[in-house]
């Protein structure tokens, strides 16, 4: 099939390094064309484990191009959206970059043939009858009879993309119209065959509109279960309980599961804060708030401040003392710095008068781009943060900060003290370098 992509961001360069790797002809369109040129050139815009050789591969194979120009796509028989979905003041999704997408794909479309559009972005329910409005008026065509829209949303895990790609748990498809479910079910048939997913089952075909809240529902669901464990790691650390052993035990059953029970400084991200304020603000919206889901965000946020709590009661005053922070990204394996633990963390040391020194193996030029009112110090080597500080707090468990040199950290710093909320470095091994270890709950 001849597919085209819009937005070689996260989700589009997978996405369509995917397609393009499962034989179909690709390509991803972007007015930013650093992003276009990088991929024209067989690299990645992002940093994503695996996505540049799969890049290279496929466009050496002449499967996948990339474009600056919409005109390309007039010959697509579908037509993804996958763009940015920022939140705005509200706390709703800003739909900008999808109505402007929708609006050029009504310019470019073909009028010989029919074109399926699918909202691959995270989008609020109601949007693929807005995004099918939107292309009547700039092309004149009808939706059903030129045209048809269907929701398809992403569920890729950052760091984790590609094997969400080639073993998916499920691909979720929101569309009514039967040449558009005929037309995804043929998108997917190679990556299905290839993975032996089912047809139905985990392929599983619904309303356009339940497709756009099952991926709201579930990252809501999702930031619930975080946030309950954090909360339960404050009681244990009230308790003299094991927040470790807690969450183990709570794991073992199968009516709950070990995922998304891993102790945190919080949630966060470019995912769950925003996908949570849309749910929370469209549920007050039509009278049926999710308390739960306010609660979620409310205990998150407290757990933000309950870390920083922990160096206050360790540091006292916050005033001139020097911290260094590991990890800038929300989680391992990636460079996205957007609305992570770091921010909020780092921004309010700085406020309580504190130096601040941090470092991240992927995620510092992200951090500077979106932080660059913060003055911080970037720091090459992770060892560096340790100079002369009065603490070092781990905040992502990069595998690279068990490797660090501790003992000649614990040599540099005022005070060898070290708060790890994910509680994943050896604490033996800290104490026998003479370092004061915390984590969380534990």
């Amino acid at each position: 099939m001849k597919v085209a992509v819009i937005g070689a961001g996260y989700v589009g360069s997978v996405t369509g390094a995917a397609l393009a790797d499962a034989g179909h002809e690709t390509l991803i369109v972007d007015i930013d064309t650093a992003k276009t040129d990088l991929i024209h050139a067989g690299r990645s815009p992002i940093f994503e484990p695996g996505l540049e050789e799969l890049i290279e591969r496929t466009v050496r194979k002449g499967t996948l191009a990339a474009s600056a120009s919409f005109d390309g796509i007039g010959e697509a028989e579908v037509v993804m959206i996958a763009v940015g979905t920022p939140t705005g003041p509200s706390g709703q999704a800003d739909l900008s970059y999808v109505k402007a997408a929708a609006a050029a794909i009504g310019r470019h479309m073909s009028r010989q043939s029919f074109t399926v559009v699918v909202n691959k972005s995270t989008v609020p329910v109601g949007t693929a009858d807005a995004v099918a409005a939107i292309i009547e008026a700039a092309s004149g065509l009808r939706e059903n009879e030129h045209f048809a829209v269907a929701s398809n949303p992403e569920f890729l895990r950052e760091g984790y993309a590609l094997e969400d790609v080639y073993f998916p748990d499920r691909i979720v498809v929101g569309a009514s119209n039967p040449a558009a479910k005929a037309a995804l079910r043929e998108l997917y048939r190679p990556l299905l065959e290839r993975t032996g997913t089912r047809l139905p089952g985990e392929y599983f075909e619904t309303d356009a509109k339940s497709a756009e809240l099952i991926k709201y529902a579930s990252n809501a669901f999702l930031s619930v279960k975080i946030s309950y464990v954090n909360e339960i790691a404050r009681l244990c650390e009230a308790l003299g309980a094991n927040a470790l052993d807690v969450a183990k035990g709570m794991g073992l059953d199968s009516r709950i599961g070990a995922k998304f029970l891993q102790i945190s400084s919080g949630w966060s991200g470019s995912c769950f804060p925003k996908d949570t304020a849309e749910l929370l603000a469209t549920s007050r919206k039509y009278g049926s708030e999710l308390s739960l889901v306010s609660a979620a965000i409310q205990s998150n946020e407290a757990m933000h401040d309950f870390c920083l709590d922990k160096l206050r009661r360790k540091l006292k005053s916050m005033n001139g003392k020097r911290i260094g922070i590991l990890g800038l990204t929300f989680k391992p394996n990636t460079d996205d710095a957007r609305q992570t633990q770091a921010s909020y963390i780092v921004a309010r040391l700085i406020e309580l008068g504190a130096d601040v020194a941090v470092h991240d193996p992927k995620g510092a030029e992200s951090f500077k781009r979106l932080n660059g009112h913060l003055p911080v110090r970037y720091c090459s080597r992770g060892e560096e943060v340790a100079g002369r500080a009065d603490a070092v707090v781990l905040l992502t468990h990069w595998d690279e900060y068990h490797l660090l040199n501790w003992e000649e950290m614990a040599g540099t710093m005022r005070r060898p003290y070290v708060l790890d909320t994910r509680n994943v470095l050896n604490r033996e091994r800290l104490f026998a370098c003479g370092m004061e270890y915390e984590g969380l709950g534990v």
